[in-house]
């Protein structure tokens, strides 16, 4: 037979390795500095500013 196995601690088990990943994603998200977040939005800033550098005109083609 099978090893038996306490549904109720099982659950708690199950509950808490959700509570971790939760955690961890929410760490990586939301866990940095300011200036972290001020350089990401500074990239972001120069991406969009290069594509729409580049964009062209609808009626270029035509």
């Amino acid at each position: 037979m099978g090893d038996v196995v306490n549904l109720r601690m099982a659950r708690k088990a199950k509950k808490r390795g959700q509570a971790e990943a939760l955690a961890a994603a929410n760490r990586a998200a939301f866990g940095r500095t300011k200036a972290q977040k001020q350089a990401d939005a500074m990239e972001k800033a120069r991406v969009g500013r290069l594509l729409d550098g580049a964009r062209r005109d609808p009626g270029d083609g035509q």
